[in-house]
């Protein structure tokens, strides 16, 4: 049996992977118009752990109060379509993972990306950039101390995926070879 490289991916792959990020973003849009609800769930949520003190730092940290501080349905479908974003977040950077072996820019991109959404990850420091406004609408004090690194994660991290794509797309055909799998 002969050692063949592997196929360089077809344009599909790329596309598919790209129109899984555009229906993420979509998700994320719908979620955006409803931050005000997010903070506030995740605000019941900390009163309800008398946890007022710790900021709001991991997908863990929301998963937990979802599932053992969480009292009505609205936050609790709030804090759902969040951790739904992250989930699929986690799954499209083993998707991308995938598309080819990568170069120390990409797999820098993706190496971010698979950090922020690891379900343990300190979010406390995390702020969203310019032109991003989410930590904008938050007041001075939930921005800077309980809710900030929450509420950029998702933009981040669709940016990083954005400049996986922008600077994958730039690679040789023949560098576009599947990744370990």
């Amino acid at each position: 049996m002969k050692n063949r490289e592997p196929p360089a991916v077809s344009t599909g792959t790329m596309n598919e992977a790209k129109e899984a990020l555009r229906s993420i973003e979509q998700k994320y849009k719908l979620f955006q118009q409803q931050q005000f609800t997010f903070v506030a769930a995740l605000e019941h949520c900390r009163e309800n752990a008398h946890d007022k003190i710790r900021p709001i730092s991991s997908i863990e940290q929301v998963q937990s109060y979802m599932e053992h501080h969480c009292s009505n349905s609205t936050d609790r479908r709030v804090l759902l379509m969040f951790l739904d974003i992250c989930t699929e977040l986690s799954r499209i950077c083993q998707h991308f993972e995938a598309l080819h072996a990568g170069t120390p820019v990409t797999n820098n991109f993706l190496d971010k990306c698979k950090t922020l959404v690891s379900q343990s990850n300190d979010l406390s420091s995390l702020r969203a950039k310019y032109p991003h406004d989410v930590v904008n609408h938050l007041s001075c004090d939930e921005a800077r101390n309980h809710y900030g690194g929450v509420v950029s994660l998702i933009p981040v991290v669709l940016d990083l995926m954005k400049e996986w794509i922008a600077h994958s797309e730039k690679l040789p055909r023949k560098a576009l070879q599947h990744g370990a799998t």
